[in-house]
C-alpha cells in the first residue's frame, strides 16, 4: 500500500491556505449526508470548505457496487477541488445487527462483538475483522469506526448490547485489540469507541437529557478504560469520545467530548494517547439546544478534539464551520492548536490512504475473489458462536424428544428492524434523540427486519419437520388464546426472546409460557412437562441466570445466517461450542462446580445443642446493628408437634465434630394443602458452598411428595420465626431475594409482611376518634377462651385461605392461656371478624420469638381473621387490635407484638395506633403444580 509520509514542514502550504481565508479547517470536520449519490450540499462542503473526512451510513448505501462508485466520485470531487489528500471514508461496520454497508452477494454477514467473544478465540475475530475490513475497503472504504471498547459494567440495562464483548476488562480488551489488528492488517485506519465507556450508563429518559456515567475517575480506571488503554497502546489510530455526561464526587461534566477534564487530561495525558479524537455527533439534541453546535464546536476543539463529527443537517454544519471560524478570529483557538489536530489527521490519513489509492478501489472485482473464504469463515464463526447455556431435561436435540407427527411451535416476538435499517429511517430518527450514541442507529443497514428472518427460521425448522412447524408471533399484550390452543396443540414449543431484559413483556410472556407447559397432562391423567426452549436471540442476559428455564440457548444476533446455524444445532447437525462471554460465563462455571452436600434428617436428640450453637454463630454474623429475625430463638422454637401438621426438618452436619453447618425447618399444612420453608439458615463462615441450595432442594422434594400439596410458602406463620424473605436490611434484602430466585421463586409476586411492636402500654392510649369509629361499625366484641366455641371460630376462619390460621387458632382453643376476641353482628351474632390473643407464658409465645425480643413484660396479637363482606376493614382490625391491647395491660405487661401482619394496607392503620415494625418480610407462594426443581449443577 502507497503511503504519504507527512511531515511538519509539508503544513505549511496548508496552513498559509487556512490563514489566507482558504477552507482548510474543513481537515477537522466529519459529516454526513442524506442520499445514496452526491448531493449538492456535501459537494459544496467539500468543494468550498474542503472538509477532511465522510461518514457514511445505511442510507448512503444500496449495494457494494453503488457504493464504490459513491466513494470514487466523492474522492474526485476532492481531488479536482485541490485537497492535498484524499478524504477520510469512515464506515460503522460492527457486524452482528449493526453493520451499514449490506450486499447479499459480496458482503459476508459475520457474528457481533459477543458472538465473536462467545467462540472463545480472539484468532477468529482476528480473522473476521480482517475479513471486514477487506470488504469495506474494497469500495474505497479507508476508515472503520471500531472497535467498540466498552466494558459492560451494567450488562443487563444498557442499549450496546450484544455490541461490545461483555462484562469482562480483560476479555474486552483482548478481543477489542484483535478485532484492531485484523482491520489494520486490511489497511484501514482504527477508532476505539465510546471513551470513557458507554457501558454503565445512566438514562433519564427525556430526549433533552444526557445519558450519564456516575463512575468515578478511580472507578473506571479499573475497568472501563482497561480495553482503551491496551488498545492505545497496540497502535490505536483515533478514538471517539462519547457524548454523555459524568457525575461523580470532583467531577460534573455535561458532555465528555466537550470536557477539557476527559479529552486533555484523562486521554491525552492519562492514558497518553497522541492520535486522532473524534467527538461524538455534535447533533444530538441534547448538546445542541443546551449549547448550540457552534459553541459546541469550539468547546470540542478546545478540550482537544482534533474531528468534529456532524452527521447529517447541513444546516447545522455549516453552523459549525462558522463557529470554528469565529473561535479562530477572535483568538479563542489558537493557529498552533489547529496546527496539532491537521498534523494528527495528516498522520493518519497517510497510514490508509494515497491519491492512487483512493481513485482506483478495487470493487467488485476484489470481492468476487474474497467470497469463497469469507463465505466460508463466516460460517464457521457462527457455527462456533451459538451458545447452548443450558439443556437440562436434555431436550436437544429436538429429534429425540418430538414425534414425526407432532407439531413444533415456533413463538417469535414482533420486534422493529435491526437498528437503523434504510427502511425504519423515521423509527431511527425518534429512536436516535435519546441514544447515548444518537447517530449510531443511522449509520448502520439491517440485514433484514426481525419479523422477516422470524419467518424464514420458521421455514428452515419446517423443512426438517416435512412442514409440520406452527409459527406465531407474540407482542406486550401477553399469552393471549391463540397462544394457549397453540401451545396446548404442539408436541414441544421454541421461544424467541429479543433483550427481554428492556423489553420486559418477552420476559413475562416466555414465563407464562413456561408455566402453561409446566402445567401439562398427558391422556391418563399424569403430569407431563411440555418440552420448552428458549433461544434469546440478543443480549445472552435475558435468561443466562433463571434457572427455572430449562433449556436455554443464545444466537448474540438474530440474521438469517445466526438463525441457520441455530436450526443446525436444534436438530443435531451441529455440536454447540460457543461459551457466555465475561462474569455470566464464570457464573455458570461456578454453577456447574456447586458441591452436592450430604442432607440428614433432623434428629432432636443428637442435633438439639448443634442446633443452638448455629442460631447462636448466625446471630452474631449478621450486619452491625441489625437484629436478627433469629434473636431470642432456640432448637425448641422450630419445632410444632402438632397432629395438623407434618414436619421435616433438615440438617448439613459434620458427622465428626457434630457440628450443624445449615438448618432448614418445613411444614405441610393439611387444612390448606401448603407447604412451607420455615427457615433456612447456614452458618456465616460456610456460606457461598451450596448448603444452602442442598437444603433447598432437599426441602422441596420432600414436600412435593406430600399427598394433596397444592402450594408452596416462604415463610411461615407458624412458628413464627421468618415469615418470608427478611428484608429488614436493603443490601441483604437485594441478595436473598435474588438467591431464591434462582432457586426457582416468583419473588417479583412476593407480598410485604411483618411483625410490629407497641411499647410503653402503661402510657398508650386509642388513637382520637376510634372509638366512635367503632360505635358507627355496627358490632360488638366479646373474649372467649376454650374449645365450647371451636365450631363457631373455625367456621368463620374458613374464609380465609392462608397458611397456618386455621392451626393457629386451633393452638389458642386448646390453651387456657389464650383467647379469641370475636366481632360479631348484633342482629343475627354472625362472627365478622377475631383475633388471637395470648400472653407471654402460653405454649403459643413458643413459637413467637419476637415476643421475646422486646426484653420486657409483653404479650401478643395474632392472625387476624375479617370476613371479606366486611366494608369497614381497618376500622375493624383496628378495634379487634385495640381490645387485644386493653386485655394485655390488664394482664400486667408494657408491650404488645402483632406476630403476623399482612401489609397490604395494614402498616398505616397500625402505626397510627403506636406500633412499630419489628422485623419485616416478603412472604412469597408458588404453585406446586408447576414447580421446577433447580440442580446444583
Amino acid at each position: 500500500m502507497a503511503k504519504i509520509a507527512i511531515k511538519a514542514a509539508e503544513l505549511d502550504p496548508i496552513w498559509e491556505d487556512f490563514d489566507s481565508g482558504n477552507r482548510e479547517m474543513g481537515q477537522l470536520f466529519m459529516m454526513g449526508f442524506d442520499g445514496t449519490t452526491v448531493t449538492p450540499q456535501i459537494r459544496k462542503l467539500i468543494e468550498e470548505h474542503h472538509l477532511g473526512s465522510i461518514l457514511l451510513t445505511a442510507k448512503n448505501l444500496k449495494s457494494a457496487e453503488d457504493t464504490t462508485r459513491l466513494v470514487f466520485e466523492l474522492q474526485t470531487i476532492a481531488h479536482n477541488a485541490g485537497h492535498p489528500v484524499p478524504l477520510a471514508i469512515a464506515l460503522d461496520q460492527e457486524n452482528g445487527g449493526v453493520n451499514s454497508l449490506f450486499d447479499e452477494i459480496y458482503i459476508r454477514q459475520f457474528p457481533s462483538a459477543m458472538g465473536l467473544a462467545a467462540t472463545g478465540s480472539t484468532e477468529l475475530a482476528y480473522q473476521v475483522a480482517k475479513a471486514t475490513a477487506q470488504e469495506v475497503s474494497s469500495v474505497g472504504v479507508n476508515w472503520i469506526m471500531g472497535p467498540v471498547l466498552d466494558v459492560l459494567t451494567n450488562a443487563r440495562n444498557q442499549p450496546l448490547g450484544v455490541r461490545t464483548t461483555g462484562d469482562d476488562p480483560q476479555e474486552v480488551s483482548s478481543y477489542g485489540v484483535s478485532f484492531m489488528k485484523g482491520y489494520k492488517e486490511a489497511g484501514l485506519a482504527t477508532c476505539g469507541k465510546h471513551f470513557p465507556s458507554y457501558g454503565n450508563l445512566e438514562f433519564l429518559g427525556s430526549p433533552m437529557d444526557v445519558p450519564i456515567i456516575t463512575e468515578t475517575f478511580e472507578q473506571l480506571q479499573l475497568s472501563a478504560l482497561v480495553p482503551f488503554r491496551n488498545a492505545i497502546a497496540a497502535g490505536l489510530d483515533a478514538m471517539m469520545v462519547g457524548g454523555c455526561a459524568m457525575s461523580s464526587v470532583g467531577t460534573n461534566v455535561m458532555h465528555a467530548c466537550l470536557s477539557e477534564q476527559v479529552v486533555n487530561d484523562l486521554l491525552r495525558d492519562d492514558l497518553r494517547f497522541d492520535g486522532v479524537v473524534v467527538s461524538e455527533c455534535l447533533e444530538m439534541e441534547a448538546l445542541s439546544h443546551n449549547i448550540g453546535v457552534g459553541g459546541g464546536t469550539v468547546m470540542a476543539v478546545k478540550a482537544g478534539c482534533d474531528i468534529v463529527l456532524l452527521c447529517r443537517s447541513f444546516t447545522v454544519q455549516q453552523e459549525a464551520i462558522a463557529g470554528l471560524k469565529l473561535g479562530v478570529e477572535n483568538g479563542m483557538i489558537s493557529r498552533q492548536r489547529i496546527r496539532q489536530s491537521l498534523q494528527r489527521v495528516l498522520e493518519m490519513k497517510s497510514k490508509c490512504t494515497s491519491w492512487e489509492k483512493a481513485l482506483a478501489p478495487p470493487g467488485i472485482a476484489r470481492l468476487s475473489d474474497l467470497q469463497p473464504s469469507h463465505t466460508s469463515l463466516s460460517t464457521k464463526a457462527y457455527n462456533n458462536s451459538i451458545t447452548v447455556v443450558r439443556d437440562r431435561n436434555h431436550l436437544l436435540p429436538l429429534s429425540n424428544i418430538i414425534e414425526p407427527d407432532e407439531e413444533l411451535l415456533l413463538l417469535s416476538p414482533l420486534v422493529k428492524p435491526l437498528p437503523a435499517s434504510a427502511a425504519s429511517k423515521a423509527l431511527t430518527e425518534s429512536a436516535s434523540m435519546a441514544s447515548a450514541e444518537p447517530a449510531i442507529w443511522e449509520r448502520s443497514a439491517s440485514v433484514m427486519s426481525g419479523e422477516g428472518v422470524f419467518r424464514e427460521l420458521g421455514r428452515s425448522l419446517a423443512r426438517q419437520r416435512s412442514g409440520r412447524v406452527l409459527h406465531t408471533s407474540y407482542t406486550a399484550n401477553g399469552v393471549r388464546p391463540v397462544h394457549e390452543n397453540l401451545i396446548n396443540r404442539a408436541g414441544a414449543i421454541i421461544v424467541l426472546t429479543a433483550d427481554a431484559n428492556r423489553n420486559l413483556y418477552q420476559n413475562g410472556f416466555t414465563k407464562h409460557v413456561s408455566m402453561i407447559c409446566n402445567m401439562q397432562f398427558s391422556a391418563g391423567g399424569e403430569k407431563r412437562e411440555k418440552p420448552l426452549v428458549v433461544v434469546s436471540v440478543s443480549s445472552p442476559y435475558d435468561f443466562a441466570m433463571d434457572q427455572s428455564i430449562g433449556t436455554y440457548i443464545c444466537t448474540y444476533d438474530f440474521t438469517e445466517t445466526a438463525l441457520n446455524a441455530l436450526v443446525k444445532i436444534l436438530y443435531g447437525e451441529l455440536q454447540p461450542k460457543g461459551t457466555l462471554p465475561g462474569s455470566i460465563s464464570q457464573s455458570q462455571k461456578l454453577n456447574q462446580s456447586r458441591q452436592h452436600w450430604l442432607v440428614e434428617n433432623w434428629q432432636e436428640e443428637r442435633d438439639s445443642n448443634a442446633l443452638d450453637a448455629l442460631v447462636k454463630s448466625t446471630i452474631e454474623g449478621s450486619p452491625p446493628g441489625y437484629r436478627s429475625e433469629l434473636s431470642s430463638s432456640s432448637s425448641n422454637s422450630f419445632l410444632l408437634h402438632n397432629q395438623d401438621v407434618e414436619e421435616a426438618h433438615f440438617v448439613v452436619r459434620n458427622s465428626s465434630t457434630q457440628a450443624l453447618y445449615g438448618f432448614c425447618s418445613t411444614y405441610f399444612f393439611k387444612s390448606t394443602g401448603t407447604g412451607v420453608i420455615g427457615s433456612l439458615f447456614v452458618d456465616p463462615t460456610r456460606r457461598k458452598l451450596s448448603i444452602g441450595h442442598s437444603l433447598h432442594n432437599r426441602a422441596i422434594r420432600t414436600l412435593l411428595q406430600r399427598e394433596g400439596i397444592k402450594r408452596f410458602q416462604l415463610g411461615s406463620r407458624l412458628p413464627s420465626i421468618f415469615l418470608g424473605i427478611p428484608t429488614g436490611n436493603g443490601a441483604e434484602k437485594k441478595r436473598l431475594r435474588q438467591w431464591f430466585a434462582n432457586m426457582g421463586w416468583n419473588t417479583a409476586l412476593s407480598r410485604p409482611v411483618c411483625s410490629m411492636v407497641a411499647r410503653n402500654l402503661s402510657t398508650w392510649s386509642p388513637p382520637e376518634g376510634l372509638a366512635k369509629s367503632l360505635q358507627g361499625a355496627g358490632v360488638e366484641f366479646d373474649l372467649i377462651f376454650g374449645w365450647q366455641y371451636g365450631d363457631t371460630i373455625l367456621d368463620h376462619i374458613k374464609t380465609n385461605s392462608r397458611q397456618g390460621v386455621v392451626e393457629v387458632y386451633k393452638l389458642a382453643l386448646s390453651d387456657q392461656s389464650c383467647g379469641i376476641i370475636r366481632a360479631k353482628r348484633p342482629k343475627d351474632g354472625a362472627i365478622v371478624g377475631s383475633v388471637v390473643l395470648y400472653s407471654g407464658d402460653s405454649a403459643f409465645a413458643e413459637f413467637v420469638p419476637a415476643l421475646k425480643d422486646t426484653n420486657e413484660a409483653c404479650g401478643g396479637i395474632s392472625s387476624p381473621v375479617i370476613s371479606p363482606s366486611v366494608g369497614e376493614y381497618s376500622t375493624l382490625l383496628q378495634g379487634l387490635i385495640l381490645l387485644g391491647i386493653r386485655q394485655i395491660k390488664q394482664q400486667g405487661s408494657n408491650a404488645c407484638v402483632l406476630d403476623y401482619i399482612d401489609g397490604d394496607g395494614n402498616f398505616d392503620s397500625l402505626s397510627a395506633m403506636g406500633f412499630t415494625v419489628l422485623h419485616s418480610f416478603d412472604e412469597v407462594t408458588c404453585d406446586a403444580a408447576t414447580w421446577t426443581m433447580v440442580p446444583p449443577s
